[in-house]
């Protein structure tokens, strides 16, 4: 074998051994973060941190879940509340089964459930009080769940899908979990597109980007509920701030480091200090607990047999606006393409007269305005943000640049998409938090068959 090729062959191993580096990486971070009971990936844990309200001095929380008994949440459910003070409201639980009420006078309060918006073939476990009092108080959270029995479904359409060992598979669940991934891989790729341009032009695996996205939702929960802005206002003015700290970020830290000729292993250890240092920072602010940005009850809208909130619909027509609009700057604008060719190769790209680090200061910017842009959707579809969001986020968008092809922005929209699917269908046959693994194995089978990724090049290997 001709030296040349003996070399390249160690030169892609060498390359292969960094990328399962990071790959263990991130397994520590994910193994580290589910033994927090904060853990969700992207379903906050509790009825509580899902909360649509926040109590305080003049506001009290009636809350509770309405589960299915395969273990689904019930969505759509109309629950009607009365009580002190002439209280009267009617709510509807929402894509996680989560049903709140906020209310202003302490006393005694009764939710009755309205038993013909339960799923087909279900109905109030015979335990249950329906309706039952609650003795809620102000700057207090009082629960109030409701149990159900009988089968999934509608038994009686003939068009359920082959169950599993367990029965809780149907053809209705099947199309629900499959909109929840088409929703959650769409505000993914939010994310990892900009996750994967960083890549494609500085070789840096930035494990502070979640962080970004966490910076979004934080910044919308204080215009938009602390502030009290228009909600439209508060995320135009939150993305414009996050896109600044992009741009900050690299003048201040990336390109600094970069003209000392700090090696990319180094730069990617600063980016884990700088995420931590971020998580921190954002707990001291916002607590430990989950901040609602919106603090409306969402609305539901039925489409055939698939259950979705407004807010769910908004966010993922934001996301495919933006994601058309980063396509279109990437292949019809000049500094798209000159982007394209500095991730390409930034040495050619250089003699070629092209101004490599203004690109890279471009691409920083244009990634963490996409990232708070996610952080926004994320807040507002899961009904809260927390400290931790980003990094609970963060093993799904290296899966999916790693899948699609690092350094490939439409490779990253590919790949998240995919792994969007994935872990929602896998809710389907495995339980709670399970499903977030298969975005870890998603990713070691790349690296082990397919390096490069779905359209990425062997170069690209790293």
């Amino acid at each position: 074998m001709p030296a040349r090729q003996i070399g390249r062959l160690l030169h892609d191993r060498r390359r292969l051994t960094g990328a399962l580096m990071i790959v263990f990486a991130l397994l520590g971070v994910f193994l580290f973060g589910s033994s927090s009971p904060a853990f969700a990936a992207t379903t906050p844990p509790t009825a509580a941190a899902s909360a649509s309200c926040t109590a305080d001095a003049t506001t009290g929380c009636i809350q509770g879940t309405i589960n299915q008994p395969s273990g689904d949440p019930a969505v759509g459910v109309s629950l009607h509340v009365t009580g002190a003070g002439g209280f009267d409201e009617t709510i509807t639980t929402n894509d996680q089964g989560k049903w709140v009420v906020a209310i202003t006078t302490a006393g005694q309060y009764q939710v009755e459930v309205d038993e013909s918006s339960l799923p087909d073939g279900q109905s109030l476990d015979s335990s249950a009080t329906n309706p039952a009092t609650v003795d809620a108080a102000l700057n207090k959270n009082t629960g109030r769940i409701f149990k159900l029995t009988g089968s999934s479904g509608d038994s009686s359409s003939g068009t359920t899908a082959p169950t599993d060992s367990s029965g809780g598979v149907t053809w209705e669940r099947f199309l629900q979990q499959a909109a929840s991934g088409l929703r959650l891989g769409l505000l993914l790729a939010l994310a990892s597109v900009g996750l994967s341009l960083i890549y494609g032009t500085t070789g840096l695996s930035n494990f502070a980007h979640g962080e970004q996205v966490t910076l979004g939702g934080i910044l919308a929960y204080v215009f938009a509920n602390l502030l009290g802005w228009n909600l439209i206002l508060a995320a135009i003015v939150t993305v414009v701030i996050c896109a600044a700290t992009g741009y900050i970020q690299d003048w201040l830290i990336w390109k600094p480091l970069r003209r000392r000729g700090m090696s990319n292993m180094q730069m990617m250890i600063v980016t884990i200090g700088l995420s931590l240092a971020l998580q921190y920072t954002f707990q001291f602010f916002i607590g430990a607990g989950t901040v609602r940005i919106d603090r409306s009850n969402p609305k539901t809208v039925d489409l055939g047999a698939i259950t979705l909130s407004e807010q769910s619909l908004w966010a993922m027509l934001i996301a495919v606006i933006a994601i058309v609009l980063v396509g279109f700057f990437l292949l019809r604008t000049r500094i798209g393409r000159a982007t394209r060719a500095v991730s390409d190769n930034p040495a050619l790209s250089a003699a070629s007269g092209i101004n490599v680090d203004g690109i890279i200061r471009l691409v920083w910017t244009l990634a963490a305005g996409l990232a708070g842009l996610a952080g926004i959707m994320l807040g507002l579809v899961l009904n809260g943000i927390s400290w931790q969001t980003g990094l609970q986020l963060l093993l799904l968008m290296f899966a999916a640049t790693t899948l699609g092809g690092l350094g490939t922005a439409f490779g990253a929209l590919a790949g998240a998409l995919i792994i969007g699917m994935v872990v929602e269908l896998t809710n389907l046959v495995l339980p709670g938090d399970f499903k977030y693994a298969t975005a870890l194995l998603i990713l070691i089978l790349v690296l082990l068959i397919r390096p490069q990724g779905i359209f990425g090049r062997r170069e690209r290997i790293g």
